[in-house]
């Protein structure tokens, strides 16, 4: 009996990735999402950034088995022709099933009420410690403090926004509010913007926004071409300022990273101000005035300038640990320029993460994110479970010969460095040693 299905080619399906004609495929069959992308939970940047390909794998890691029940109402009815599924997404896909079936993905435990009390006393202790001691090394205290909360709710805040971490999502968009805009000035709107267009497009130097932080760093010389960020839909100008900061990256970084929250405060404003839109935008602008009302009120009651400056700084400076944490698991590992391929989905994510070694007693400290292979495969996991799919992750890797990059905390940080040194070198000579710094290019990159 002949086929009755109708078949597209993946040369046809790859002309269907405009924001006003919008295709996908999954699992074979051609869904037409355009309308469905001003809608969609995660923003229409996921959904424009795997057009015209088969997204499969991609589904899988941020959709419950809900969702597939609503494909339907999309299907164009067209088929892929030629489709065909790799052994690794096979086995990937077999993984996601398992862990399913596990009830791992809707295990949360008690973890986020424990953290979310513990935030509690640290912000009151950080209150009574202000308006009721006089001494100043007690300030100081209260600062680090301070610092440490905003490390512990941004931690929620990353959970929270890819998984509900409360009982439903009513309580999950408080959480989300109270912890991020509230409590650490960042909004939850501009996180999830970002940090959804991380993990689709991971380590595409032109796509993830988390590479882009021109002018002051490069992980790598091909942005001395003043490459187009398809994020933020403009030129990267590598002119002669960045030049001047990225040839001495390696010493800044760490500066750098104590102040990094400015950049983040500015960012949130930035988005809230503009035109694009934001979901639950009055929330979001309320939620950041209610931190720019308490955070500053509370300095004011220190006694004296100097006390509030550093104030500010040591808990600017704490809460840099967390942005040095989020670089280490990127910064040194392997880049490419262009959009992500659905069909190499696992090798992507494996290839552009690290993890960091540690003892499970250390879990706290990092949350989640040493375990940073495993949430970039199954990013919808609660981070209690990453250290559990780990054997399962590892043997995935193993099977298929992919990445699988581990380091110590101190280790991960000496290969952070020696990627920007390697970078700033390369800047240095840029204006007058072409040859060489071609060659740098091909003895040093990192994609």
């Amino acid at each position: 009996m002949a086929d009755s299905k109708r078949y597209i080619s993946k040369t046809e399906l790859e002309t269907h990735k405009k924001p006003d004609d919008l295709w996908i495929s999954i699992q074979g069959k051609i869904y037409d999402v355009t309308q469905w992308s001003h809608h969609h939970p995660g923003g229409p940047l996921p959904l424009l950034n795997l057009a015209g390909q088969d997204a499969t794998d991609a589904f899988i890691a941020y959709h419950p088995g809900i969702a597939w029940q609503y494909l339907d109402k999309f299907f164009t009815g067209y088929y892929l022709e030629g489709y065909l599924v790799s052994d690794i997404s096979k086995d990937y896909r077999k993984l996601a099933v398992e862990f399913s079936k596990m009830g791992l993905f809707d295990k949360k435990g008690h973890g986020t009420c424990i953290l979310l009390t513990i935030i509690a006393l640290l912000f009151f202790t950080c209150v009574y410690g202000v308006l009721c001691c006089d001494k100043t090394w007690v300030h100081l205290c209260c600062g680090g403090l301070m610092g440490f909360l905003w490390i512990q709710s941004g931690w929620i805040g990353h959970d929270s926004g890819h998984y509900t971490v409360m009982s439903d999502k009513n309580l999950n968009r408080l959480a989300q509010l109270l912890t991020g805009n509230c409590l650490a000035g960042i909004s939850m709107g501009w996180w999830k913007w970002t940090h959804n267009a991380h993990h689709i497009a991971c380590n595409s130097l032109d796509f993830d926004p988390d590479l882009q932080h021109m002018p002051f760093f490069t992980v790598s010389s091909k942005f001395f071409n003043s490459i187009t960020s398809a994020f933020y839909g403009r030129k990267l100008n590598f002119d002669s300022l960045t030049r001047l900061l990225v040839s001495h990256q390696h010493w800044t970084f760490y500066p750098v990273m104590c102040f990094a929250r400015i950049n983040l405060f500015a960012q949130s404003i930035i988005l809230l101000l503009s035109k694009r839109k934001v979901p639950n935008k009055g929330q979001e602008i309320f939620g950041i005035l209610v931190f720019w009302t308490w955070y500053p009120l509370l300095v004011s009651f220190l006694p004296n300038w100097y006390e509030r400056v550093m104030f500010v700084v040591v808990s600017f400076a704490v809460t840099g640990i967390q942005h040095v944490q989020f670089c280490l698991n990127h910064f040194s590992s392997s880049v490419y320029v262009g959009p992500p391929n659905g069909n190499d989905w696992c090798e992507k994510q494996t290839d552009g993460t690290l993890n960091i070694l540690c003892s499970s007693w250390m879990d706290w400290f990092y949350g989640g994110l040493q375990f940073q292979v495993e949430h970039h495969l199954f990013p919808r996991l609660p981070r209690c479970h990453l250290r559990t799919i780990s054997p399962f992750v590892k043997e995935l890797c193993k099977k298929h010969n992919l990445a699988y990059n581990c380091a110590s905390f101190w280790k991960a940080n000496a290969m952070t460095i020696e990627t920007l040194k390697s970078a700033a070198l390369q800047a240095r000579v840029l204006t007058n040693a072409v040859p060489k710094n071609l060659v740098w290019e091909a003895v040093n990159t990192h994609g």
